[in-house]
This record gives C-alpha cells, sequence and structure tokens, in this order.
C-alpha cells in the first residue's frame, strides 16, 4: 500500500533505534511474535559503531569489534522475524493512534512505540580528535580505560563525568591529567576533593586542548593552549578521554515525549513506560549515568516486556 510516493506499513511494534537496546527489544518483541520494524536510522548501531574493541560484554572473553556487535545484534533479530529499515525518523505523531512515524520512503503506524535512540558523546570538535579517535582518544573510561595500562592518560572536562572518569582511570594510569577551562571544578563538592585528594591525579587549569597529536597509528599527545595568556605547550600521553557530557538523540520528542532538563527521556519508576501511553524508553536516551552497551540491552529488554504486555491488555 502507498501514501503518495511513500510505503505505508502497519505493526504491532515499531523499534526507533538500534544500538543494543534497540536491537534487544527487537529480539525479545520478535520473539513474542509481535514481528516488529526497527527503524535504525542512516547512522544505525549508536556508539559501539565507533568503539573498535568492546572487552566488557558478556559472552565474548576476547573481546569483540563495536560493528561485529552490532551486526550480530541485527542478524539475530532477523532470525526471529524483525524487519530493519536504515532510514531515520524524520517525524512522528503520537497523537493519536496508530502511531505514525515517518521515514524517507516509508510511513509506518504502530500499536506502540519503543524509543531507543541512543545519546552521542560531546567532543571537542578537533579534526586531529577525529583523527585519533579509538586510537588514543576516547569518550568512555569504562570502556577503553584498561587498554592504556601504565601510561599518562588526560581527561579534559571540570564536571562530575569527568571526575568520575578521572577517578577510574587511576585504576590503570602512571598518572591522571585532568584538563579544565576554568580554575575550579563545576563538579560536586565531594567529587571534586576525592580527585584533589588522589595522589595519581594532577590538574592543568585555565587550559584546553588545541590539537590532538600522534603519529600514523596512534595518540602521541597533545597541545594545550592557555586561555589567559595564549601559551601553548605539549603533553606527552598515551590517551586522552573528552568527558564534557553527553546528548542524548531526543530532538524529536521534545514537546511529546517529557524530557528532563539534559533532554534524556523520562520513566515512570520501575519501567521504561513514558507519559505517552504505549510509547516506552529505553537505553541511553533514557540514561545519564550507566551508558554501557550491557545496560542499555537490559533496558531494551524491559521495554519490548513492557510493550508487549501493554498491547496484550489493550487488545
Amino acid at each position: 500500500m502507498k501514501r503518495g510516493d511513500k510505503q505505508v506499513a502497519h505493526v504491532r511494534l515499531a523499534i526507533v533505534g538500534s544500538g543494543p537496546a534497540g536491537y534487544t527489544a527487537a529480539i525479545y518483541a520478535a520473539r513474542a511474535e509481535l514481528r516488529p520494524v526497527v527503524i535504525a536510522g542512516a547512522a544505525f548501531g549508536g556508539q559501539l559503531m565507533i568503539t573498535t574493541e568492546v572487552e566488557n560484554y558478556p559472552g565474548f572473553p576476547e573481546g569483540v569489534a563495536g560493528p561485529e556487535l552490532v551486526e550480530l545484534f541485527q542478524k539475530q533479530a532477523e532470525r526471529f522475524g524483525a524487519r530493519v529499515l536504515f532510514e531515520d525518523a524524520t517525524a512522528i505523531d503520537f497523537s493519536r493512534r496508530p502511531f505514525a512515524i515517518e521515514t524517507a520512503s516509508e510511513h509506518v503506524t504502530a500499536d506502540a512505540v519503543v524509543v531507543a535512540t541512543g545519546a552521542n558523546a560531546k567532543w571537542l570538535g578537533l579534526p586531529s580528535e577525529e583523527k585519533y579517535v579509538n586510537r588514543g582518544v576516547s569518550a568512555c573510561a569504562t570502556c577503553d580505560g584498561a587498554l592504556y595500562r601504565g601510561r599518562v592518560i588526560a581527561v579534559v572536562g571540570g564536571g562530575d563525568t569527568a571526575m568520575e572518569e578521572a577517578l577510574f582511570l587511576t585504576r590503570f594510569a602512571s598518572e591522571v591529567v585532568v584538563i579544565h577551562r576554568r580554575d575550579d571544578l563545576r563538579a560536586s563538592k565531594i567529587m571534586a576533593e576525592r580527585a584533589r585528594a588522589h595522589e595519581k591525579i594532577r590538574f592543568v587549569w585555565n587550559s584546553e586542548v588545541v590539537e590532538v597529536l600522534g603519529d600514523e597509528k596512534v595518540l602521541t599527545g597533545a597541545r594545550i593552549r592557555d586561555v589567559r595568556t595564549g601559551a601553548t605547550s605539549t603533553l606527552d600521553l598515551g590517551a586522552l578521554f573528552v568527558a564534557i557530557g553527553h546528548k542524548p538523540n531526543t530532538d524529536l520528542f521534545r514537546g511529546v515525549l517529557d524530557l528532563n532538563p539534559q533532554g534524556y527521556l523520562l520513566t515512570q519508576p520501575g519501567s521504561t513506560r513514558t507519559n505517552v501511553p504505549g510509547v516506552f524508553a529505553c537505553g541511553d536516551a533514557m540514561d545519564p549515568v550507566y551508558r554501557q552497551a550491557v545496560t542499555a540491552a537490559g533496558t531494551g529488554c524491559m521495554a519490548a516486556l513492557d510493550a508487549e504486555r501493554w498491547l496484550a491488555h489493550h487488545e
């Protein structure tokens, strides 16, 4: 069936997003014979697609490449009957039933929707930074910290996230250098005190990274600039972690679904239910705390089970 130049499809469950949360929701929903459609997005797979080696996902004792893990998720979902559409959701209508989701080529209607659009780390925006992502530059200490054991590691940022990353990295680093644009931390008092008191952490104040340095293979250091004097200097590093925050991919739902001040989707306590009955949220789009592949997968399972029960109740 067509609507204008678009294909029209109706499904019991539509899943928007294709990281660990979206694909896990699809696996559970497909096994429950809901035959979901996964609107995976043009940039499918989420943050795992820029992760070279995942060593903390259960079941892979030797580690697994992020894109390979996403491919396995997809194949498993498709095996049970999920359909994957590699297009972005461009518009949604949750004001009527069935719900409606637009993509470039399809008009999808759905009795229930799972939102799993994820979040993206905020980066410094340097061309040299992009060059060395996964080659010494990272935005996740929990994911990559152990790869740089015994090296000097820098953390960029001054908030709670940066202090948490810095403290975590002291387990592996010979020294952790915190680079911050101001002369005081934005972090909470307790986190700031913990970081200041740690013997492995030192601070470079009033400074910003202006260039990531390295050879053809890996990062070797960073050029930093004093924001007061303009003077530059070089730090020899084994890794650089950017910890200036994350941005949830929830702009499409603003004004429709409830968000917290940072833009994360709000769910009802103990569930994945949003403020719109029949719409569920999971993964990094609703999780400002943990942001791990395995926790995203867990909430994807929860969302699928919540959606399945909701659909059964409303049939």
